[in-house]
Parts: structure tokens; C-alpha cells; sequence
């Protein structure tokens, strides 16, 4: 029988690029889903193959049950994950169907793993935060913490240049998690930090180099303090390419009225007018990301740093390998593991090195 794979928000840029990885690498059959009808550019992946559409709302609950029920394995694409609760998962495990998303919000995470026990009595494997950052940026870190004895600080940066390849949808992403403080693990407690706020300079792997990062509100933020017991501090920074993006959303966050950036319509603009800018830069500062992993702790009784680092070229298809390996393993399975987990605590670091691999892509390691 060939495994059936149900992409919904499968036309955007991120949904498209994992159903490309997913063909590329099994023989599933796979179908895509949207709120109006496709177009063949809709349906046609980058590298020629066709994927099947369906016509669905998620407001059709009936609807998105039989789809579901239908399918081997659900991947939620249909962000922003701001707006979102955790239906489609619980239809999951009601069906039986393992899940995976692209979620990048704690408030949608948070509901999601309130599923935890649910999945488990289930026997079904439910993935969230899966792709780039959070995704491989968190095994990232779990291949950190393994070649120490005792972890004690993480520090994570992440940097976009221009659109990174992805739709308006992420630049929606950027701007709604700009309206709120968030609390962070910072030395063994809970504190407030406000999004956007202690740039930083951090020097990435070439052709980035030395760039400004900045707080910014990711799951990651509270499921890494989880995964790793013992560890003090986490810290997630972001920042893009051209360092001018990073001024004005820094203004965004910190000079526009809260009541102002609170507004959907307000957030609509600021997206569409982003997203025809970076159109015009990407042609200079390219589409790509890149990953800093740094992680501090106890190695043989003295104190020591481990660094990993990823720059890949089309941010989009970087989360595509990340989301579109977890469903490989699945569908083969290579990876069971019921119960509702942020990517850290489901996939070992051999089954990440063997995915990054068989993608091509290259993470340097080194102690500092």
C-alpha cells in the first residue's frame, strides 16, 4: 500500500517545499490542500512531479476529519500558528494518524503538548516545531548537549536574508511576535524579556559573517529548558540580511503604539509592504539562513563550549528537509514514538546527522 501524506497549507512556500522534500525521498502519495481552488502551478512541485489538491477549510470540521482519516501521516502548514489551536492534532489522534507541523509560536505549542498523554494512549507520534528554527536548529542543540557531561547554557542565533524564499506568512510570523514581553530561562528562573531588544553581534559562517541578533519570542525558548534538565540559561536571538530590516522592525517593536501592533489589519500592512521589499533586495542579499548553535557546559570537570553552525541557501527548502526527513522516518518507521514532543526529545542525533546527509546539507562542529 502506498503511504498517503496530507499537506494542509500545502501551496504556500514552506508547504510546497516540504511536499518536494517528502517526493524527493519516499514514494508517498501526496496531497496538498488550500481554501480555494488549485492552479497547475498550484499542484506542480519545483522539480516537475504533481501532488493531488483538495479544496478544504479547516472551519470544515467534518470535512478535515475524513481527509485525516484518510491519510497516513497529517503535516500542518497552515499558519500563522499565532491564530491557530490544536484541532487538526486532536482529529489526529482521534483518527489515529501521526502529525507533524511548522508551528513557531508557544502559545500554539503549548496547547499542542497538552496532548502529550492523549498521543501517547493513542500510539500516535506527534511532532511540532518541526523545519529550520525552530526544527534542525533544535537537534542542532541536542548534538550539542551529547558531547557534553553536563550542559549549562544555551545559546542560540538564527538570521534570514531577505524573504529567506518563504511566503508572506513568515513575515506575518515576524511581526505578531513582536507584540508581546515573553518570559525566558535565564539563570535558573523564569524572567521577561522584551522581543526585539539586546542586539547582539554574532559572527555566523560565511557569506554572513558578522551580524546583529536579536530577542525573539520561539517555542524553543521554553521546550530546550525542558529537554535538557540542568540547564540555566536558554537564549533564542534572530536578525536579518540587510542589517536595515533589523532597524525597522526594531522600531516596530519598541516605537510603534502597542494598540497599533496589536491590529490585524496593521500587521497585514506591515507584511505586504515587507514582503515587496525584501522582493527588490533579495536580488543582492540572496534568500539563504543560517543556525548558531552554541552550547556551554562541563566536559571532563572543566568548563567548555561546543559550537555547531548551518548556512544553507533558500531558508524555505532548509525548513522543507527539516519537516520532509521527520515524515521519511515516519513513514518508514524509523521513528515511533507516541506522545506529542518538540523535535528535540523525538528525533536521536544519528537519525538527524543521517537526514542531513542524505540532503546534502553540512553542519560544522567545533569547541571554541
Amino acid at each position: 500500500m502506498t503511504d498517503r501524506v496530507l499537506i494542509l497549507g500545502g501551496r504556500g512556500r514552506i508547504g510546497s517545499s516540504v511536499a518536494e522534500d517528502i517526493a524527493t525521498h519516499t514514494q508517498a502519495q501526496i496531497t496538498i490542500t488550500g481554501r480555494s481552488p488549485a492552479t497547475q502551478k498550484d499542484i506542480t512541485l519545483p522539480s516537475g512531479g504533481q501532488v493531488e489538491f483538495l479544496v478544504l477549510d479547516l472551519a470544515e470540521v467534518d470535512r478535515l476529519t475524513d481527509a485525516i482519516a484518510n491519510s497516513d501521516l497529517v503535516i500542518h502548514c497552515a499558519g500563522p500558528f499565532h491564530y491557530r489551536d490544536a484541532n487538526v492534532l486532536k482529529t489526529c489522534i482521534e483518527q489515529g494518524v501521526n502529525y507533524l507541523d511548522v508551528s513557531d509560536h508557544r502559545s500554539f505549542t503549548s496547547k499542542a503538548l497538552k496532548y502529550h498523554e492523549e498521543a501517547h494512549a493513542a500510539g500516535v507520534t506527534a511532532i511540532v516545531n518541526s523545519g529550520i528554527f525552530p526544527g534542525i536548529s533544535n537537534s542542532m542543540v541536542r548534538h550539542d548537549v551529547e558531547q557534553l557531561d553536563q550542559a549549562e547554557k544555551i545559546h542560540l542565533s538564527y538570521l534570514v536574508a531577505g524573504s529567506g524564499g518563504a511566503g508572506i506568512t513568515v513575515m506575518r510570523t515576524t511581526f505578531l511576535g513582536l507584540q508581546h514581553p515573553f518570559e525566558a530561562w535565564l539563570d535558573g528562573r523564569w524572567q521577561i524579556v522584551k522581543p526585539y531588544s539586546e542586539r547582539e553581534v554574532v559572527n555566523f559562517p560565511a557569506p554572513y559573517n558578522k551580524c546583529g541578533v536579536y530577542w525573539f519570542d520561539m517555542p524553543e525558548t521554553f521546550t530546550l529548558p525542558e529537554a535538557f534538565p540542568g540547564v540555566k540559561t536558554v537564549i533564542t536571538k534572530f536578525g536579518s540580511v540587510p542589517d536595515f530590516y533589523n532597524h525597522l522592525t526594531w522600531i516596530a517593536a519598541h516605537i510603534f503604539p502597542k494598540w497599533l501592533m496589536q491590529r490585524r489589519g496593521m500587521i497585514e500592512f506591515l507584511s505586504h509592504v515587507s514582503h515587496l521589499m525584501t522582493d527588490v533586495t533579495n536580488n543582492f542579499s540572496g534568500i539563504g539562513v543560517a543556525v548558531r548553535s552554541e552550547v556551554t557546559g562541563i566536559k571532563n570537570s572543566e568548563q567548555a563550549v561546543y559550537c555547531s553552525t548551518l548556512v544553507h541557501e533558500n531558508t524555505a527548502v532548509a525548513s522543507g528537509c527539516g519537516t520532509g526527513s521527520l515524515a521519511q522516518f515516519l513513514l518508514e518507521g524509523k521513528l515511533k514514538k507516541p506522545g506529542v514532543w518538540p523535535v528535540e526529545e523525538a528525533l536521536s542525533t544519528d537519525l538527524f546527522m543521517e537526514a542531513i546527509a542524505s540532503r546534502g546539507m553540512q553542519i560544522n562542529h567545533h569547541w571554541l
